[in-house]
């Protein structure tokens, strides 16, 4: 029985930096009900080449069916769209083609865990140069609601394009810069192709929470003013931040600590420099969520030869 494998030289193969994977007999990953002993991740994911995760099961459902429809992907006659891991009642996700669609729940905790079971499938995949896209909503600082923001750069609630999370009982700080030639041909390929989405690039300031993480005004318990707040939005915006997530860091992070290309395309759902609730219709908020997942249908497809380069 094959090991597992933290480390490997073919060109293109993730290595991730955990020297512990090779000993290791087989690996669960739990989260995603899959298991190494269990499943042949090279037959299952050796074709894939994008890896798009976003909040909701039922939001990367919709891309995935999506994406079947732009890629023009044919399933077996009565086949249908399979939650891969609908068993492990945490995660969902769907398979179309070189494409994988996986939801990732809310924030940072939730993320790191996705990413973790996530780099690790590609990894035992022998997935060849896979690209990230993490897409999502978020509130724009000083930008028109409905807009697509493709990040250049992430940073924490201090400003700083870094990480700091707790290991061991340590302070640890990693970086969260992205790679700028990923987003700079995303935004390209979206300008061409969607010339009617108002596409913007900026810096992502992740936060730890939906509330006073953000500034807002109205949550159970908030001890600023309404001037302070508006004080801090200007700082974001004086250091280039053009909307806010509670993602962007520790994606950004562990995609650079495994050396995996990494991009972050956000509609914004709201300007959080006008108010703090979301208040848009139901249908317009559907529109919405849909334009961040067409910006990065068309860079899949132009990646692909399936569309005239950007």
């Amino acid at each position: 029985e094959r090991k597992c494998s933290g480390e490997d030289s073919e060109p293109g193969r993730i290595r991730l930096p955990n020297s512990h994977l090779k000993n290791m007999e087989s690996d669960s990953l739990y989260h995603l009900g899959l298991d190494t002993k269990t499943h042949n991740l090279k037959e299952m994911f050796g074709d894939v080449k994008f890896v798009c995760m976003g909040g909701t099961n039922q939001r990367m459902e919709a891309f995935a069916r999506f994406v079947k429809k732009e890629l023009k992907v044919k399933l077996p006659p009565g086949a249908d769209l399979y939650d891969i891991s609908q068993h492990s009642h945490r995660y969902s996700m769907y398979k179309v083609g070189p494409v994988l669609s996986v939801s990732h729940g809310m924030g940072s905790p939730s993320l790191s865990i996705l990413m973790h079971e996530i780099l690790k499938l590609v990894h035992y995949a022998e997935c060849k140069d896979p690209v990230f896209i993490r897409i999502g909503t978020s509130g724009g600082v000083g930008i028109p609601a409905g807009s697509v923001v493709v990040s250049n750069g992430a940073v924490n609630g201090l400003v700083k394009e870094e990480l700091e999370k707790y290991v061991l009982g340590k302070v640890v700080r990693r970086s969260s810069k992205m790679d700028q030639e990923l987003a700079e041909e995303i935004v390209q390929t979206g300008r061409k192709h969607l010339p009617h989405l108002n596409i913007v690039t900026g810096k992502t300031m992740c936060a730890d929470d939906f509330y006073e993480g953000q500034g807002r005004l109205d949550g159970a318990i908030c001890t600023y003013t309404e001037d302070m707040k508006m004080e801090y939005l200007e700082l974001l915006k004086n250091h280039g931040v053009v909307n806010i997530e509670m993602e962007a860091t520790l994606f950004a992070s562990m995609c650079s600590m495994a050396g995996v290309k990494g991009a972050i395309v956000c509609v914004t759902i709201l300007d959080r420099t006008k108010g703090d609730q979301v208040c848009v219709s139901k249908p317009t908020h559907s529109e919405w969520q849909e334009r961040p997942q067409q910006v990065v249908a068309a860079y899949i497809k132009s990646a692909l030869g399936l569309l005239e380069a950007a």
